[in-house]
Formats: C-alpha cells, sequence, structure tokens
C-alpha cells in the first residue's frame, strides 16, 4: 500500500490569502444581528396586537385564532412567553414552541383593537 503524505506548506499561503480578503470585508456589508426583548405575547383571545414600550402592533395577516376566537392549537392560554425583534416597524415574535409571527406597527394607537373578556 502506498502512503500518501500532506503538505501544509502550499496551503498556508493560500489559507492567509483567504483570511486577509474576508478581513477586508466592511461591517457594513450585513445588517447586524438584533437581539430580542422577552415578552409574555397575549393569547387569550387569539393572536390580535400586542405593546411593546408605549408602541402597538397589529399581526401581519389579521387575527390568528382557533376560529372560536381562542388560541390556536400549539399555543399557550392566556400568555405565550417568547422573544420580539424590532426592526423600524416591523416586530418579530418567535419562542421556544417554533411560533413566529410578524407584526406591524399601528401608528396612534392607544390600546388594543378589541377587548377581551
Amino acid at each position: 500500500m502506498k502512503r500518501v503524505t500532506t503538505t501544509w506548506s502550499a496551503a498556508v499561503p493560500a489559507l492567509l490569502a483567504l483570511l486577509a480578503l474576508g478581513a477586508c470585508t466592511s461591517s457594513s456589508d450585513t445588517a447586524p444581528t438584533p437581539s430580542g426583548t422577552a415578552i409574555s405575547l397575549s393569547t387569550h383571545c387569539g393572536i390580535d396586537d400586542l405593546e411593546v414600550d408605549g408602541r402597538w402592533y397589529e399581526r401581519v395577516g389579521g387575527r390568528l385564532d382557533d376560529g372560536q376566537g381562542n388560541p390556536p392549537a400549539g399555543w399557550a392560554d392566556p400568555t405565550q412567553s417568547g422573544v420580539v425583534v424590532i426592526a423600524g416597524d416591523t416586530l418579530v415574535f418567535s419562542d421556544d414552541a417554533g411560533h413566529r409571527e410578524s407584526f406591524r406597527a399601528r401608528p396612534a394607537a392607544t390600546g388594543p383593537k378589541q377587548g377581551c373578556a
């Protein structure tokens, strides 16, 4: 059996060149990774809107419920713990259960769109 020996002397300059090119990439070429804020999303009457830091948001696509005004299967009731990330007028809620819902800002809103009993 023939023994093959690999030498790294040829690979090292190529690897260093690639690393140098990567170092030249500006940080403005990629968007920063936003950090999330822990939140308890109200789900009791379905998922419709929420308030974060005094600003109201509504779910993109309208209310999400089971057709009877309750949270859909797989969602906790009365609240679902998760994280929100806000970018401009868009908010994204996600949780450990795999839910991911987008919301958009409701300018001038001072409360929820409708009450929940």
